[in-house]
């Protein structure tokens, strides 16, 4: 049974070990005047679970202005990209005068002295591709956003999610599940008419109709692959020889991952 640790106030998922051990601290931060820092690629939750920790304003460390004007006037400040700070002895002076407490967030590791000048404890959070029972929860969530988002009712059955991009973490999980759930409801003309505005922008350099003909043949081929499986199934069913077929497979290789129409 997959179990979850809920992490109070906040949208923060945490199915996995290393977040759940992450919303642990975050719990136990809410009842401690403790300086942290929160630190992961982009898209982690860090400013989730620093939200979590302390309702505070939210100040960006590449504008050291911002930042000692916010210490000055709030009691509690979250500073996001504390590794974009550019004079840390200024800050250091700034926080000695004001009883400010500080929780940041940096998508970089930060040196061990400044870090622990600044911080009495660390959390680190792992990228998505390390926290694979996280994975499941965020697809559904971001699925619900778009649902509410473009007012749809309908379960989702056919939005085709196998290809979920965890580059970015949740910035690209989010985007790939908007892609998904919005191509689901193309009609034909709908794609028709995209590839007639991607293309007029496109035309006139020469040679156009041969240039752009694997707009139609890759995603053909692609489809191919997956509901049929083989090159001889896709051959009979597209009607083509297989000679032709690996062809022209053989031609696009660029455009498909590993594994796929292995020749």
């Amino acid at each position: 049974m997959k179990t979850t640790t809920a992490v109070a106030n906040t949208n923060f998922i945490a199915n996995s070990r290393s977040s759940r051990e992450a919303g642990r601290l975050a719990n136990l931060l809410k009842n401690l005047n403790l300086n942290a820092i929160i630190i992961g690629e982009r898209g982690v939750g860090k400013l989730t679970l620093a939200l979590n920790i302390v309702n505070a304003n939210v100040v960006d460390g590449s504008d050291l202005n911002a930042v000692l004007n916010a210490i000055s006037s709030n009691s509690a400040l979250i500073i996001r990209n504390f590794h974009k700070i550019n004079n840390y002895i200024i800050l250091k002076e700034a926080l000695s005068k004001e009883p400010t407490r500080i929780i940041a967030t940096a998508s970089k590791k930060i040196d061990e002295s400044i870090a622990d000048t600044f911080f009495g404890l660390k959390i680190s959070i792992p990228p998505l591709s390390e926290r694979p029972e996280d994975i499941e929860d965020l697809t559904k969530k971001f699925l619900q956003e778009a649902k509410e988002l473009f007012m749809q009712e309908n379960d989702n059955a056919d939005v085709d999610l196998t290809d979920i991009d965890l580059s970015q973490n949740a910035y690209s999980l989010r985007r790939s599940v908007y892609i998904a759930f919005i191509t689901a409801q193309f009609t034909e003309k709908d794609i028709l008419n995209i590839l007639e505005k991607f293309l007029v922008t496109k035309l006139g350099s020469g040679d156009d109709y041969r240039k752009f003909l694997h707009l139609f043949d890759v995603p053909m081929l692609r489809a191919g692959g997956r509901r049929f499986g083989s090159q001889l199934a896709v051959s009979k069913n597209f009607g083509l020889n297989r000679n032709t077929l690996r062809k022209k497979i053989s031609e696009l290789r660029r455009f498909f991952k590993n594994g796929e129409y292995k020749l």
